[in-house]
């Protein structure tokens, strides 16, 4: 089969293309004809830094985590999927994990659900890794109706889905983006716009909750940015995060009687541990999907299965409005 893989690690154009055994199935796998797969940030950083990650495939690999497609193969003691099913999931491009570059992939069952009837292929594959990491966020801080909910990066991968999610659990949603076409999506998805660059966080907390803070807050920017997350936080309010490579005085945590959640959703793929989770948020983000509660936000750019340099530089560039997406077959 057809596949693109590195033999070493560092910059976009160390992809080539290559044919590899069609993998076999085997048991509490499926064999997947790949249909898509999208381009996520964590996939960049593998490519670039490679085994000095310690979640990173060895030489020679194939990356690529999220992905659509139709199975061709059950393997014995799966039992919920059958020949012919349509799915879609995070389930390779990590550890000794296959990855979605190629024609074929092994996927755990645990670590897939069927895809949403009202979504394509491309649409299906932007959707796994983000959606999983904004569901476990939103819902691991509480999230209610009637709540205050802000997220950072609204117009991102998973903050464009954490809008959506949090409006269908009926809270009452902020989003941080620059103006543009970032404060455009945001409010086409729901949320009240916040430009980041013009309104201070107390100016922005004192004009939509009359300065008690939000109850929950999203930070998909992290890093330094957790500050304002702090500062934007209500007393005893909840904090998830999904990037916290920072050393940072708690105190305002402790003072504001704070929540702090990191959510780092490739936990279970890296440990084998609770897959089972992600395939139940997949089937529950399905339902929210086929409701019309959710759509995944998709770039308009198309790139083949040769043209992963081009996709990983597209998505890089910061040009990409809402997910890349690479058409497999």
């Amino acid at each position: 089969m057809k596949a693109m893989i590195i033999r070493e690690f560092g910059a976009a154009d160390v992809f080539e293309s290559a044919d590899i055994l069609k993998p076999t199935v085997s048991v509490g796998n499926v064999l997947v004809r790949l249909a898509a797969t999208s381009v996520n940030t964590i996939d960049m950083m593998i490519r670039e830094m490679g085994e000095a990650l310690p979640f990173s495939p060895k030489a020679p690999a194939v990356l690529g985590m999220d992905f659509a497609g139709t199975i061709e193969a059950v393997g014995e003691g799966v039992t919920e999927f059958n020949v012919g099913d349509e799915i879609y999931g995070c389930a390779g491009g990590l550890g000794d994990l296959p990855g979605t570059l190629a024609q074929y992939m092994l996927a755990d069952a645990k670590l897939i659900a069927r895809k949403p009837k009202n979504l394509s292929m491309r649409e299906a594959a932007a959707l796994p890794l983000v959606g999983i990491t904004a569901y476990e966020g939103l819902t691991r801080a509480g999230i209610a109706e009637g709540k205050s909910v802000l997220v950072h990066g609204g117009a991102g991968g998973v903050g464009h889905v954490a809008v959506q999610l949090a409006k269908h659990f009926g809270a009452n949603v902020f989003a941080t983006g620059a103006e543009g076409t970032q404060a455009e999506l945001i409010e086409k998805l729901g949320a009240k716009a916040i430009n980041f660059k013009t309104e201070t966080v107390a100016d922005y907390v004192a004009k939509h909750t009359d300065g008690a803070g939000f109850d929950v807050i999203l930070d998909t920017v992290g890093g330094a940015n957790l500050t304002n997350s702090i500062e934007a936080a209500k007393l005893n309010g909840q904090i998830a995060t999904t990037l916290s490579f920072i050393e940072l005085d708690l105190s305002m945590v402790h003072m504001k009687g704070l929540s702090l959640h990191v959510v780092f959703m490739l936990i279970p793929m890296m440990h084998n541990i609770g897959r089972e989770v992600h395939g139940n948020i997949l089937a529950q983000l399905a339902e929210i999907v086929e409701s019309g509660a959710l759509v995944p936000v998709v770039d308009e750019q198309r790139f083949g299965l040769e043209q992963v340099t081009d996709a990983h530089q597209y998505l890089a560039s910061g040009k990409a409005i809402g997910k890349v997406v690479i058409d497999i077959n």
